[in-house]
């Protein structure tokens, strides 16, 4: 009996053995090697060369990932499709247990050359080996894939901009005598499919317009096919954040016309108001984005205002320093007459000092004594003339200046308000193109 169990089990051993199937046994197995074993990636599958061999590609758009304007790039998550058909890679189902489709790897049939013409960095996407080939002959190469592609990016319409950017997929070396393009799915299903995008990004994909057109140049003639990818902002956050405030202060500065010229206390308040501009450009310059080749027009508004701002504080500046000066030469010319006059009352007492040992008769000193009083009180009377006829010149020109200056603060007030109501038009213009589209 001891012997006895050893036996059992090495032939229990051999059954199951026996009883498992080996993956070479396998139809799938049979039907991938029947396919492979003469087959060659290097020639382009189809038995007349005459033919060409039509890729039929597919797009979806699945999400907007980065905008970059200043260096000119889009950067999108989407989901590529392309369809061909191998006449080396065909099968009778009915000879391999009804098996239609199956997996082969990519790198070892032949794929077309397709290449993105605005492709501008690597792409980032998981590395998908296999495609799907059906028993026609049918390969489908479904795979994701992160595009950095160049694109003309505006930003003069900004936080309500619309973006057109063009994916453009052609063959690198194939003519389209050798390998054409087509479409898998219908133009129209394609611009309007949003079922993939995520919306929970800045941007929003308004459609995904295609076109197919023939490329010449001196290699040949290439087919191609391009995806115009339209995207627009959403704006609520920079509404808020921008906009809004930039119209309160910018009223706030309106606001400052309403105080005199000549108030000084207006050069303090502008000057407040300058320092929150500046504050508020500086906020406002990390969140616009920059570009090269165009600027927004809420900065070239918000510049503008800001250059009457700085304007209108300098007139005023320079008007309390000019009725300062006037005033100043005023007060002192009355001093000058004051200080000619009793110079000269001085000159007139020296003699009657020196002859004051002169004998005269009591009644021609008394005429004298009238005679210079007289003098003195004409002297006088002269003196406040000329300081009056002075004071009415300094108050003539004085008004004459603030008429001038009130006429040029009008002018300036009313400047700011077309360009206020410019400001707020355009963007009401601007968000109502936005919210049609």
């Amino acid at each position: 009996m001891a012997l006895l169990w050893p036996c059992i089990l090495v032939a229990a051993t051999g059954i199951l053995a026996t009883d498992t199937p080996h993956p070479r046994n396998s139809t799938l197995h049979h039907l991938t090697q029947h396919l492979l074993e003469q087959y060659h990636k290097e020639v382009r599958p189809v038995h007349n060369w005459h033919d060409a061999t039509t890729v039929y590609l597919d797009l979806f758009v699945q999400a907007v990932l980065d905008v970059d304007i200043q260096n000119q790039k889009l950067k999108t998550s989407v989901w590529y499709r392309e369809v061909w058909d191998d006449e080396f890679l065909s099968w009778n189902s009915s000879m391999f247990d009804e098996i239609r489709e199956i997996s082969l790897p990519l790198s070892a049939i032949w794929a077309p050359d397709i290449i993105i013409n605005e492709f501008v960095d690597i792409e980032r996407s998981p590395d998908i080996p296999y495609v799907y080939v059906t028993s026609s002959g049918s390969i489908k190469n479904f795979k994701p894939i992160q595009v950095v592609s160049a694109c003309s990016l505006q930003t003069y319409a900004f936080p309500f901009d619309i973006q057109n950017c063009s994916l453009t997929f052609n063959s690198i070396l194939h003519t389209v005598e050798d390998v054409d393009l087509g479409f898998l799915r219908n133009r129209e299903d394609i611009k309007h499919d949003k079922k993939t995008f995520l919306n929970d990004s800045e941007w929003e994909v308004l459609s995904v317009s295609s076109t197919y057109s023939i490329l010449q140049s001196n290699t040949g003639d290439f087919a191609q096919i391009q995806f115009n990818v339209v995207i627009r902002r959403c704006p609520l956050a920079y509404v808020v954040n921008l906009l809004i405030p930039s119209i309160f202060l910018m009223l706030v500065d309106l606001g400052s016309f309403y105080l005199p010229p000549n108030c000084r206390a207006r050069i303090v308040f502008k000057t407040s108001v300058l320092v929150g501009y500046t504050v508020f450009r500086v906020n406002m310059s990390n969140e616009v984005p920059r570009s090269s080749g165009s600027a927004s027009l809420i900065g070239v508004f918000f510049t503008v205002c800001m250059a009457f701002l700085v304007l209108s504080l300098s007139k005023s500046i320079l008007l309390v320093r000019f009725l300062h000066d006037e005033w100043r030469s005023g007060q002192e010319l009355p001093l000058l007459c004051l200080q000619g006059d009793a110079g000269t009352d001085g000159s007139r007492m020296d003699p009657r000092t020196q002859d004051a040992g002169v004998t005269e008769s009591p009644v021609c000193q008394e005429h004298q004594i009238q005679s210079e009083t007289l003098k003195e009180v004409w002297f006088q009377i002269r003196s406040i003339n000329n300081y009056l006829q002075t004071q009415d010149q300094v108050d003539q020109q004085e008004v004459e200046w603030l008429a001038l200056l009130y006429r040029f603060d009008q002018l300036l007030f009313r400047s700011y308000l077309v360009m206020l109501g410019l400001y707020a038009v355009t963007l009401c213009s601007l968000w109502a193109l936005w919210s049609g589209l």
